[in-house]
């Protein structure tokens, strides 16, 4: 990847930083970590990793995307909008009445979102038989699954790690959003996951494990992953919890938080002077 394609990535998850923090200072309050923490990913996805159509987004060739961490879903109507799924302004009725853009993600509502999620782990087993599914009808459709660390606490995410080994859905390629923070505290405190890239390949999994702030790293992972063509992928993405926003990041407290005008203020502050930084 040439550092042209790297700063467009770049300033893509900038842009979607920004949009997640003004719609979320519209409401006043919000899941901003989580939300944060995936601008990097979704900037790859939708900057060139992900087929889809924005005119059409029931393409029956599309690649879909789940986001099992559905609490995160300000993230990613951030990039769908920009990527020209519903009109930018849209953003401000987040999670307010007749909304088409719920709290968490619901695809009886917004365009672009192919699952409803937001019950943490279900995201998971639906990513799973969606891409049996798609196997099944010979199609070539891949199905990119987001899951929380915190998410993956649940048992319904390891029984479909099982499963999608024994089925070989090599068309499932799964991230953790190995951000180290839940709403209660730190992953390690609250239910240490341990070596999920090693747990993962024990199942049967190809895995890889990433800085999740570093679009190089993020596509050459996927390359990888669509490579190897024999098994599902997991690939486990080290981000920082709030990214993008000194206030938030790192903060176990920036799972849901108020955001103030004077807090809007210092955020656009902060995520414009590195929207400028990777130039134009």
């Amino acid at each position: 990847m040439d550092a042209k394609i790297w700063r467009e990535y770049k300033r893509f998850a900038k842009k979607i930083q920004i949009e997640i923090v003004k719609m979320i200072a519209s409401l006043g309050v919000g899941h901003l970590g989580g939300s944060l923490s995936l601008a990097d990913l979704l900037a790859v996805l939708y900057g060139g990793q992900l087929r889809h159509d924005p005119k059409n987004p029931k393409w029956a060739g599309r690649d879909w995307l789940i986001c099992s961490k559905g609490h995160a879903g300000p993230a990613l109507y951030a990039a769908l909008a920009l990527r020209g799924y519903f009109p930018m302004e849209e953003l401000e009725t987040l999670n307010r009445p007749r909304t088409h853009l719920p709290s968490h993600c619901d695809r009886n509502l917004t365009p672009g979102i192919d699952m409803t999620t937001g019950s943490l782990g279900q995201g998971a087993s639906t990513a799973a038989g969606i891409a049996l599914g798609h196997k099944m009808n010979g199609a070539n459709n891949r199905v990119f699954l987001i899951l929380g660390d915190g998410e993956s606490q649940e048992g319904q995410v390891w029984e479909m790690a099982l499963f999608a080994a024994q089925k070989r859905l090599s068309n499932l390629i799964a991230f953790t959003d190995y951000n180290h923070m839940q709403i209660d505290g730190l992953t390690a405190e609250v239910n240490d996951l341990g070596d999920i890239s090693a747990k993962f390949r024990e199942f049967g999994w190809f895995t890889l494990a990433v800085d999740g702030h570093d679009p190089r790293a993020i596509h050459s992972a996927i390359e990888l992953a669509k490579a190897q063509g024999k098994a599902p992928s997991l690939i486990v993405l080290d981000t920082i919890k709030g990214e993008g926003w000194s206030a938030s990041a790192g903060k176990v407290g920036s799972h849901s938080r108020t955001i103030s005008a004077d807090d809007l203020k210092d955020a656009l502050k902060e995520l414009e002077a590195a929207l400028a930084a990777f130039g134009e």
